[in-house]
């Protein structure tokens, strides 16, 4: 399953001209963008079961609308510029730590996952889980494929150690993180290969051992 060139040729396009008027002029273009994407996540649900709990999910567990929630938002844009989806036991609406792929023009498309967002009690969980042993996660992110393609971890630290942890503690780093997370981006010529469905799942496979960490800290998922 290939990517059609007409999906970030869109994109390209409708960020240029991002309107309802526009949009609507070129409706039967999007539909035609949309079916493309929905094959490529139909088929990565698929491929993605080789090695997740896919049992169940959908087309529309996975993926989000093009369509831009502005009430609460100084950019009234009325479409986002991207497509994208979210892989994961459950679906997108879950609330696992989930693979997140993000299609967007100019070399801005990735696949990532990891802790964006955490609630206080993921935190506190997470915290926990580094005070106790941190062998496995730096193990995990210390492994040579998984640094080759995800790189270093990305999101914000505290300035000082959280309170209640020894201020010299040996993992005073990864407590002082409130977020964790990693991407590998793509080309737009990665994206439009014939290879792109393959390189997505296999940097899924990579990128499954921190999942499982986390979900295995905040929710006590068993792996498979």
């Amino acid at each position: 399953m290939t990517l059609s060139p007409i999906v970030l040729s869109f994109l390209s396009d409708l960020k240029s001209n991002n309107s309802r008027e526009w949009f609507g002029e070129n409706k039967p273009q999007y539909e035609l963008v949309k079916k493309n994407f929905d094959l490529f996540i139909e088929k990565l649900i698929v491929d993605f079961s080789d090695f997740e709990n896919m049992d169940g999910v959908k087309l529309k567990d996975c993926s989000y609308r093009i369509y831009r929630d502005v009430r609460f938002s100084k950019n009234k844009d009325p479409y986002k510029t991207w497509l994208s989806a979210s892989f994961s036991a459950g679906g997108r609406k879950s609330g696992l730590m989930d693979y997140y792929l993000h299609v967007e023009p100019d070399g801005k498309s990735f696949l990532g996952g990891g802790m964006y967002s955490p609630t206080p009690e993921q935190i506190q969980k997470y915290r926990q889980e580094i005070d106790y042993n941190a062998t496995l996660l730096k193990k995990i992110l210390g492994e040579k494929r998984f640094k080759l393609d995800f790189g270093e971890a990305l999101g914000e630290s505290l300035k000082k150690i959280p309170k209640g942890f020894d201020p010299e503690h040996p993992e005073a780093e990864l407590l002082k993180r409130k977020q964790l997370f990693f991407w590998h981006k793509f080309t737009d010529e990665d994206v439009q290969s014939s290879t792109f469905t393959s390189n997505v799942t296999e940097k899924a496979k990579t990128l499954k051992p921190f999942l499982d960490f986390l979900n295995v800290a905040f929710f006590d998922q068993e792996l498979i």
